[in-house]
């Protein structure tokens, strides 16, 4: 493989030095490589790909980042009469270019010195004045260059690139590139339209919209400039790094929680930990390290986090004597410890429960919150004389999490049990509350409680002596809630100002705005404003004044806009001499001018309006999107509108499994794809959510809508996070 080194001194030998030169962690999607780069490296992100034709041979498109292309539309857009081009696979890629794949760049032409490659770039990344980004030649490292300097750079090396229109081939004008076969010059491109914007933001297959669509017009930076609609990735980005959630970090899928989600997330702790404790759980913590033969030791339930175990393997220069991982669950961890402390029926129940950290190394495309490398949870596991105590158990911690989710975020869930094939590795069921985020069209696992039956018992050896005096194996749960509740409920009620929190976890509630003006006695005001708020905290309110002079009141209010804050206090003069205050709601921005004397009263009165309304209208979309079909037709198409879908069905694990294939190829072709990449965070296949406990009655012989054969239970289905 080519080296940086290599591609920085062909770079110099041409009088050509990177304005910029980042290194980060491999950036195996374009996702992942602006993620990367975001603020340290200037210039429009190269994206490429090798595509082939059995007659027209190799093609190296090297493209803006969000430009689209069309497989169906590149004979015509490249002069190739006939063409029918497919992705070039990674073996042949390596050989010919000397690139690893996800290290794919226009510089790599400097290794194919026999010709074998075609190369086409987008005409907008050597316009005058361009500024590229791209890797060079290693998906760790990304350097920025001029257009012209790129230009310079591949036709010193033989390759005298085809510029193609991609905008204009995108927008439907398939004539974006120019002819020119053999060696001649670059080809002029035809002029075409411009390029489709915006459109409904509805996540697939981890791409989702471009990059610049669903921009707000005339956005400020300060402010979020997606909108929700138009390009939820970006939309939901913007919003919880701007409203001072989270800080990216250097690590890839590890973030900073900032005061304002840690404390959400402090107040979904302090009430999932006193409804615990109301039936037995006590809290404890182990270690975060684990063996690797007790991680081993129940190879069933290990299997589905084997791949994002990560490994500690050195200690300073030395290496270990054994790696030791650091725990994606604490099963294999607490239960040796079980083993010690069970010895007589005497001995139960356990009922413990830690709050900590796990690490699971994902290798989709991480998402704060949704999907981390590292996260923050509670797992409880208990351990009891009975199945029936235990079986009760997990029903009521699932009561638990739903509460967390309907009275805590204002998050509609609904409440089920996962079948076979989707039920937690090692254990006898799975139960899950499962929430829906309506600008994706996709469902999202909420939370889970798991009864494990007596599996690991027998794995760990775990025996207690019953009143009868026989040895038995205790019935054991596990369950857990993570930082994924936060996302959730930024994703379900953020709107395109930024968070819009429900009261009872804002960690402010109201915020106060004095609203200065000539003339007027600033110190009586922000004495009045301090008065207001000392009445607001005695009335159980979380208030803060917001007296700092370096801003206006304009920018303060779009301030906490942002930042979700559920209602905005506005005292101005005129308030001042008639004794009253302005109240806006965050979330509907409704205005009222309310009393000072009644000011407390009515503003707890509001907040308690606020979440119960926000819970309301949340349940209320959501519903609008399940919809029920009894045909496989009917089935894809209430899917394909972004809908949750209650089908009957057979419950067989087969059938699952050819669900989730027929979808996903039936998505990629009307698509006009071919495959989907294994590492995008979501996929285009539809899956199982849940065998809900509320469902309809359904009728005896009702055929299963995949199968034919004799459904046994609704199933609810939907493409998922």
């Amino acid at each position: 493989m080519t080296s940086v080194e290599a591609v920085t001194s062909a770079l110099e030998k041409l009088g050509i030095k990177p304005s910029a030169m980042v290194e980060h962690d491999a950036a195996m999607t374009v996702e992942a490589g602006l993620q990367a780069i975001e603020g340290k490296c200037p210039g429009v992100f190269v994206k490429n790909l090798v595509v082939r034709d059995k007659k027209a041979g190799l093609f190296l498109l090297s493209v803006r980042h969000d430009a689209k292309v069309d497989m169906k539309a590149l004979p015509q857009l490249l002069g190739v009469s006939g063409g029918n081009f497919r992705m070039a696979d990674s073996a042949l890629m390596t050989e010919k270019l000397g690139v690893a794949q996800g290290s794919v760049t226009p510089l790599a032409v400097m290794n194919d010195t026999e010709g074998a490659v075609r190369l086409v770039l987008d005409k907008t990344l050597v316009a005058d004045g361009a500024t590229v980004a791209l890797h060079p030649c290693t998906n760790t490292r990304t350097c920025s260059i001029s257009g012209a300097e790129l230009l310079a750079f591949v036709n010193s090396h033989g390759h005298e690139p085809l510029l193609a229109d991609f905008a204009a081939a995108a927008a439907g004008n398939g004539n974006g590139g120019g002819g020119g076969g053999g060696g001649g010059g670059a080809a002029k491109p035809k002029e075409g339209g411009k390029p489709k914007e915006g459109g409904k933001a509805k996540a697939a297959g981890g791409g989702g919209p471009t990059k610049g669509a669903g921009k707000k017009e005339n956005a400020s930076e300060k402010g979020i400039e997606y909108t929700k609609a138009g390009n939820l990735p970006k939309w939901y980005e913007q919003v919880i790094v701007k409203s001072e959630m989270i800080e990216f970090y250097d690590i890839s899928g590890c973030y900073i929680l900032r005061p304002w989600s840690f404390s959400i997330w402090e107040a979904i702790k302090d009430f999932l930990d006193a409804k615990i404790k109301t039936v037995g759980v006590t809290n404890c913590y182990f270690p975060m390290f684990v063996s690797e033969a007790k991680l081993q030791a129940e190879k069933d339930h290990i299997e589905d986090f084997a791949p994002e175990v990560a490994w500690v393997t050195k200690s300073g220069d030395g290496d270990l004597n054994e790696p030791i991982a650091i725990r994606p669950t604490s099963e294999t961890i607490m239960y040796p410890a079980f083993r010690s402390w069970i010895h007589s029926h005497r001995d139960l129940p356990i009922k413990l429960n830690q709050w900590c950290n796990v690490v699971r190394w994902e290798f989709k495309h991480p998402t704060p919150f949704l999907r981390t490398r590292e996260f923050l949870w509670q797992e409880g596991h208990t351990a009891h004389a009975t199945k029936e105590e235990a079986d009760v158990e997990v029903l009521q911690i699932l009561e638990f999490y739903a509460a967390v989710y309907e009275e805590l975020l204002a998050v509609p869930v609904i409440k089920g049990r996962k079948t076979e094939k989707e039920k937690f590795a090692g254990g006898d069921y799975t139960t899950t509350v499962e929430a829906f985020i309506p600008a994706a069209g996709r469902a999202i696992q909420g939370a889970t409680s798991h009864g494990l039956g007596q599996n690991f018992g027998k794995m760990f050896r775990i025996e207690f002596e019953g009143a009868d005096g026989k040895k038995a194996i205790p019935w054991q749960n596990s369950w857990g809630l993570t930082t994924r509740t936060l996302g959730v409920m930024v994703m379900v009620h953020g709107d395109d100002k930024g968070l819009v929190l429900p009261p009872r976890v804002a960690p402010l509630q109201a915020v106060i705005v004095p609203i200065t003006m000539k003339d007027v006695d600033e110190g009586a005001q922000l004495k009045t404003c301090g008065e207001i708020a000392a009445a607001l905290r005695e009335a159980g309110v979380r208030v803060h004044v917001d007296d700092r002079s370096n801003y206006n009141p304009g920018w303060k209010y779009s301030y906490w806009e942002l930042k979700g804050v559920p209602l905005r206090l506005e005292l101005g003069p005129k308030d001042m001499a008639k004794q009253q205050i302005r109240v806006v709601r965050r979330d509907t921005n409704d205005k009222e001018d309310v009393p000072l004397s009644i000011l407390p009263q009515k503003a707890a009165l509001l907040l308690v309006q606020m979440q119960h309304e926000m819970l309301a209208r949340a349940r209320q979309t959501r519903d609008s999107y399940v919809a029920q079909a009894l045909t496989w037709e009917d089935f894809m198409a209430k899917i394909g509108a972004g809908n949750l879908v209650l089908t009957p069905y057979c419950n067989e694990k087969e059938f699952e499994e050819l669900v989730k294939k027929r979808s996903k190829e039936e998505a990629l072709a009307a698509a006009g794809e071919e495959a989907e990449d294994d590492r995008a965070a979501i996929s285009l296949a539809v899956k199982t959510l849940c065998i809900p406990y509320e469902a309809p009655p359904l009728p005896d012989g009702t055929p299963c809508f995949i199968s034919g054969k004799p459904a046994v239970c609704w199933t609810l289905w939907g493409r998922s996070y």
